[in-house]
């Protein structure tokens, strides 16, 4: 006889090893395939994104611009109507703008007396009296 006898697999399977090694390069394969499709869509995420702002910023600009425009219409327009210089007419709308500008800010300086988060500080009380409880409930157990 010439030597012992190499196993032979009776399914015809070529084993565990060679199993695992086929289920991580298909592995690696589809996770390198999709990073690839990740990567290519988040470059055309990024060119929209990117294509957004730049509409919003060019959109508020001529919003801004046409906003001027029409005050310079309102003032020349009422100046004529009731025949006055046009820059009292400009004097006085500019601080109808400052009184409404005041009046946001003093709305917001309300809206920020308060606390921001009343629910989560609240939740954050208890827990802090918890732990503080928790501690004496150890220390009298002892």
């Amino acid at each position: 006889m010439a030597g012992p006898m190499r196993f032979r697999n009776p399914a015809g399977y070529p084993g565990l090893r060679a199993n695992l090694s086929a289920l991580a390069g298909s592995a690696t394969r589809f996770l390198e395939s999709r990073l690839s499709l990740a990567a290519q869509e988040g470059k055309g995420l990024a060119m929209r994104a990117v294509t957004l702002v730049a509409c919003l910023v060019i959109a508020l600009l001529l919003v801004g611009l046409g906003y001027e425009l029409l005050l310079v219409f309102a003032i020349v327009g009422i100046a004529h109507l009731i025949h006055v210089s046009w820059i009292w007419v400009a004097l006085v709308i500019a601080l109808l703008h400052f009184a409404g500008a005041i009046f946001s800010l003093v709305i917001a300086r309300g809206q920020m007396k308060g606390p921001l988060f009343p629910e989560t500080s609240g939740v954050l009380r208890e827990d802090t009296e918890w732990l503080k409880n928790l501690d004496r409930d150890q220390a009298n157990k002892s």
